[in-house]
């Protein structure tokens, strides 16, 4: 039961932290390779606000989700819109997106090494056991989980009640058909592509409750969340939110059972085995 439990908070978790780059993927197409460094920018918020401000870590969606979300408009008008223009096919833009953004998490870390240091940083926030059937978890893992459940829930329902979010499911599901019904397929692009920034900054505010971080390790953040959206189906919400799951409870039965070391090639032979089985996703749809 531990172990389930334990599983169910880290994939909770896992969840917002995928859900950003679900929407730049799914939506506006650029396979963000840089994804992971708007966590660690969350996460450093969170820190500053917490440890060296001595206010609540919560200031940290204050400060990095509206930055992460103007900086990411920046890069998408500025930077990535040339490569879409240029782009004739859907898998030109997945590789020129691919090298670009790859770059951009050279860069992103560089400069991050240069404001916060090579340090590893973390705080003490909410670090207190609560007891489920009996055993104890710590609390800021249960914050954390709740809060990812929190975005998760206002993202669905503002893509399943908001024109905006309906067109973008449009979008996602069919990128040639949604010019057809008048859907503007770069504005819808821009704003999923920031949103997604945001969302990503945020899951690097409640990450950073639990675990230590430092400005190099986004590239860790990028490869699973990378696993949660194409295992889930490419684009869709649901399947992002199973799949983050099942790669928390993967990763909490190998912790506990087998070695915490192996945690991470767990994710990875949980993927193969997924896309060998169905290639497309667990609710991907076949192009």
């Amino acid at each position: 039961m531990d172990t389930l439990i334990i599983g169910l908070l880290l994939g909770a978790t896992y969840c917002l932290m995928a859900l950003g780059l679900t929407l730049q993927y799914g939506v506006a197409r650029i396979m963000n390779l840089a994804g992971g460094e708007w966590i660690v920018v969350g996460g450093f918020a969170a820190y500053w606000s917490f440890a060296l401000q001595g206010v609540s870590p919560l200031w940290g969606f204050a400060l990095a989700v509206p930055f992460a979300f103007v900086l990411n408009w920046l890069i998408y008008q500025y930077l990535l819109t040339p490569l879409i223009r240029r782009a004739k096919t859907r898998g030109a833009l997945e590789v020129d997106s691919i090298l670009a953004t790859f770059g951009m998490s050279f860069i992103a870390v560089g400069l991050m090494r240069m404001a916060f240091g090579g340090e590893f940083f973390n705080y003490s926030f909410l670090a207190e056991p609560v007891l489920i059937f009996g055993s104890a978890f710590g609390l800021n893992r249960i914050f954390a989980a709740a809060v990812a459940i929190v975005f998760g829930v206002a993202l669905y329902f503002w893509l399943v009640r908001s024109r905006t979010g309906m067109a973008m499911r449009a979008l996602a599901l069919s990128p040639s058909s949604a010019k057809l019904v008048a859907i503007d397929v770069q504005k819808l692009s821009l704003i999923a592509f920031s949103v997604g920034g945001a969302m990503s900054a945020a899951g690097g505010v409640v990450l950073s409750t639990f675990l230590t971080l430092d400005a190099s390790v986004g590239v860790v953040f990028t490869m699973k969340a990378l696993i949660i959206v194409i295992m889930g189906g490419v684009g869709n919400l649901k399947g992002a939110i199973v799949a983050a799951l099942l790669l928390g409870m993967t990763e909490s039965v190998i912790a506990t059972w087998v070695d915490p070391g192996l945690t991470l090639a767990a994710a990875y032979l949980l993927f193969v085995v997924v896309l060998l089985v169905k290639p497309e996703g667990l609710f991907g749809t076949k192009s």
